[in-house]
């Protein structure tokens, strides 16, 4: 059995610095803009919120870029970090722009490429291909191009899984409260469509 160092205190002080470092630099203008504020009142993933999301992928994305460095495997900091702060940016407003969830999850990164123009000018190639292909492997999307869009991708998945988590946990602690909820939606889904009928 390999041997597995954790992080003590000051290691993960020094690397939370890094992360807040690289965020603050590479992705200042974004983390200050109007959307990203609006970002913070919008719901996600049921029990979070966009911008919390949206900082999750972030910071699990630069994480992983730090893990690669390790094994000397050189990653473009600027574009996994403007890639993930705008990957969901395009649903901000989603109940006024898309008629359903499947519209919304096809269209959003599409959507999110011009928010993210609109916030720091023309991108790179490589950060366009982050945030528009990050959905992948749902629906339509395209597999990621590049190590950076792999990475946005995979934290993404990760972020989304922990929304789901930590939201129960906070929302509805143990597995029974995330059994009353599904059953409880289930319920409200059957009424809503018996009225509507």
């Amino acid at each position: 059995m390999r041997y597995r160092r954790k992080m003590d205190g000051q290691a993960r002080e020094k690397r939370e610095r890094e992360i807040q470092a690289a965020l603050e630099s590479c992705g200042g203008e974004i983390l200050s803009s109007r959307e990203m504020e609006r970002a913070f009142s919008q719901r996600h993933h049921t029990l979070s919120t966009l911008g919390e999301h949206t900082l999750r992928v972030a910071r699990h994305s630069l994480k992983m870029c730090y893990a690669l460095q390790k094994l000397r495997i050189s990653t473009d900091i600027q574009a996994v970090v403007k890639g993930a702060l705008c990957h969901d940016l395009g649903i901000l407003g989603r109940n006024e722009k898309y008629t359903s969830a499947k519209e919304c999850g096809r269209r959003h990164p599409v959507d999110s490429v011009e928010v993210a123009e609109k916030l720091s000018g023309p991108l790179p190639r490589k950060t366009r291909d982050i945030i528009a292909r990050h959905m992948w492997p749902a629906g339509k999307s395209k597999a990621p191009n590049s190590l950076e869009g792999a990475i946005v991708c995979a934290a993404d998945k990760l972020a989304a899984a922990e929304d789901f988590v930590i939201g129960y946990r906070e929302k509805r602690p143990g597995i029974r409260g995330v059994i009353r909820t599904i059953i409880n939606r289930k319920n409200e889904s059957i009424e809503w469509k018996t009225k509507k009928m």
